[in-house]
């Protein structure tokens, strides 16, 4: 089978959808509202949607992994937004080397875990 695919988006929910709309936006992610209840964020060519949906065992469970060319710049970009400051419940962990690579971390208001990596 040959695959000639051009994007992946995968759906994410939200226990406050206000307000994980305004983090992500926040976040630098360009809002596309696409209903009252989804809206596509989009930067670059990736894209997921967020959804007025929550479901506890689903966003517990929810990872979503952001390869970036940079862990240490965009850690520090990362750290001037002061998202932990604004949200309650939003976690940064800090940086961590790895054998494949670097990484950190950013829970978003709802517990999504977003993994930042670069690979060596």
């Amino acid at each position: 089978m040959e695959h000639k695919t051009k994007s992946i988006r995968p759906f994410i929910g939200a226990k406050d959808f206000e307000l994980s709309r305004s983090f992500y936006r926040d976040l630098g992610f360009q809002e596309v509202v696409l209903s009252p209840q989804l809206s596509v964020f989009k930067t670059e060519e990736i894209a997921f949607y967020l959804q007025n949906a929550y479901v506890q065992d689903w966003v517990d469970n929810t990872m979503i992994f952001l390869e970036v060319n940079s862990v240490d710049s965009y850690f520090a970009e990362l750290s001037a937004l002061k998202l932990t400051d604004k949200y309650v419940g939003v976690r940064l962990s800090p940086i961590r080397t790895e054998q494949w690579g670097k990484e950190c971390f950013l829970h978003d208001p709802s517990g999504i875990l977003w993994h930042f990596g670069e690979f060596f």
